[in-house]
């Protein structure tokens, strides 16, 4: 997996660290960038091999995504604008998507489509330092990249509203406040690789099943969503995990999950 914005790195056998890798522009979100996003997601949709969870951010300390590339942008027709934010559209979906989970690592700035990247992930881990926006109104536009669904439903209708309109920005411990952030630390790829690694010794079924459980079930009414999860449940009974975490635990030992 060798792209031309991306650094993708396994940790150890289940762990994939994915970073935004175009650090002399704060990790700007360029076409290219897009492409490969889609790639990537695509793949390990398809083909997650032994990866069980993955952590994404920003090359350097200054930035996680500054939003759209806005130099790339200026002087863009409108027929090529639309080609681009097709190509950024799938590469969100392909993310929201992802049956494995992801955690973003936001270590700087956050701004943008870079903040609707990271309310695409499943949960996410702040830097104390960082800033985090959905400054597009400012731009004359609009969250594009699911921002106005994925911060309604982290922080409820009234606040996403504010944030959207204001296109204020925020710091750590307020999006922790508001329920966006789950965790701030002084290092947060450090603290998302170690969720992910407690993440990853779990059954990779499992954890693929409720995450989908959570995700689709929060589109419905709450008993179409409980037969959601109850038909999520009954795929993994007759699952060789499943039959290895109950005997591993009268066993008295640590379960090996095979994915199977």
């Amino acid at each position: 997996m060798n792209y031309q914005t991306l650094l993708v790195e396994p940790r150890g056998e289940h762990l994939l660290l994915v970073t935004l890798n175009r650090p002399e522009v704060l990790n700007a979100l360029s076409t290219q960038m897009g492409k490969d996003q889609i790639d990537l997601w695509t793949r390990l949709t398809a083909e997650p091999g032994t990866t069980r969870c993955v952590v994404l951010t920003g090359a350097g300390e200054r930035a996680f995504c500054a939003g759209a590339d806005l130099k790339e942008r200026d002087g863009m027709s409108v027929e090529v604008w639309r080609v681009q934010h097709e190509i950024f559209e799938r590469a969100f979906v392909a993310l929201m998507e992802l049956p494995l989970p992801v955690i973003a690592a936001v270590n700087g700035a956050a701004f943008g489509g870079g903040m609707e990247m990271a309310l695409c992930c499943d949960f996410i881990y702040a830097a104390r330092s960082a800033k985090m926006a959905l400054s597009e109104t400012r731009l004359g536009l609009m969250p594009g990249g699911a921002g106005t669904q994925n911060m309604a439903r982290a922080a409820g209708e009234r606040r996403a509203k504010e944030l959207v309109m204001t296109a204020q920005a925020f710091d750590a411990q307020q999006g922790y406040d508001w329920g966006i952030v789950n965790r701030v630390c002084d290092n947060a790829v450090e603290d998302a690789l170690m969720t992910a690694g407690k993440i990853s010794e779990n059954a990779p079924l499992a954890v693929r099943q409720a995450k989908k459980s959570v995700h689709y079930g929060l589109q419905m009414d709450l008993l179409t969503g409980y037969r959601f999860e109850i038909e999520a449940y009954n795929r993994l009974v007759d699952t060789d995990d499943r039959r290895e975490g109950v005997r591993a635990f009268n066993e008295k030992r640590k379960p090996k999950f095979q994915g199977k």
